[in-house]
């Protein structure tokens, strides 16, 4: 194990998440294995999403949100979440 504060990053790209977003939000913060940093990018969403997003990241300080004017695609919005892991 190594002696950084996060061994592992997870990313996860949204776009108007909707009805799910919070219980695969959950699924991740909830593991067992704690040691990670959370990278989650809004892809540009128009519903809800980033209001969802900034709720959680108040309250896990894991979670580092990035938020895009416009979507990228799912490939896109991943390569920005790749581009900012420390891991």
């Amino acid at each position: 194990m190594s002696d950084n504060l996060n061994d592992l990053t997870v990313i996860m790209s949204v776009y108007n998440g909707g009805k799910y977003l919070s219980s695969s939000i959950e699924s991740i913060l909830n593991q067992t294995y704690k040691k990670f940093e959370f990278i989650i990018v809004d892809n540009g969403s128009t519903d809800d999403t980033y209001e969802t997003l900034n709720k959680y990241k108040k309250i896990d300080s894991r979670i580092k949100l990035i938020s895009l004017k416009e979507n990228l695609n799912c490939y896109g919005g991943r390569m920005v979440g790749i581009k900012e892991c420390k891991t």
